[in-house]
């Protein structure tokens, strides 16, 4: 398996081997010592989560309060789908700063955000299967978004599906803007993500 970290510090995908035969393929998408020498700490899993989704649905952007945060491994099992990390670090130096990764069941790579960072996709297939391994469970009044057309952002839907398109929950298109969110201090701050991860870390 490869781990490569993205351009936003403190998510990573991962690409296992693939091995086909003639009855279909074989792959570990998740492995322990590969996660944990790439992020420096085991990965804690408390929830599994699936959604489905069809073509055009857009889901985030969505990041949880830290401490304790939620970090996310999220594959595609069915379909595929464009993965946003969205830095909403305030302090980072890629505060604002996005990258994008396509997930799909071909290549089943996967995509780590660790705690504090912005999370989003883009169903580009009908019948689209996420999975999430999720390292806190849900918690509803911990749980917050950024909303995925702010403008300021530039997420890159636009390149794969029309806006009028898209569909969103009626959450996440009311969603306040990056800066609104940072206005009214509802975004987690470096020192506290960072402090999150030592302690992961011990």
């Amino acid at each position: 398996m490869e781990a490569r970290e993205l351009s936003v510090p403190g998510a990573w995908v991962f690409t296992p081997k693939v091995f086909p035969d003639p009855r279909g393929a074989f792959c570990a998408p998740f492995q322990g010592k590969v996660f944990e020498r790439a992020v420096g700490h085991p990965l804690t899993l408390a929830q599994a989560n699936t959604s489905f989704s069809r073509r055009g649905v857009l889901r985030g952007v969505h990041y949880a309060d830290v401490p304790p945060g939620q970090a996310k491994y999220v594959q595609c099992v069915s379909g595929s789908l464009i993965d946003v990390v969205v830095d909403v670090r305030v302090g980072s130096d890629t505060f604002g700063q996005w990258d994008a990764v396509l997930l799909d069941p071909k290549t089943m790579s996967a995509t780590y955000l660790s705690e504090g960072l912005g999370h989003a996709f883009l169903a580009l297939e009908d019948d689209t299967v996420a999975s999430y391994l999720c390292s806190t469970p849900y918690n509803p009044g911990a749980e917050h978004g950024v909303n995925p057309l702010d403008p300021a952002l530039e997420l890159p839907w636009d390149q794969y599906i029309a806006s009028s398109e898209l569909v969103l929950s009626d959450k996440d298109r009311a969603a306040p803007t990056l800066a609104e969110a940072r206005g009214a201090g509802a975004l987690p701050t470096l020192e506290e993500c960072r402090a999150r991860v030592a302690d992961l870390r011990g």
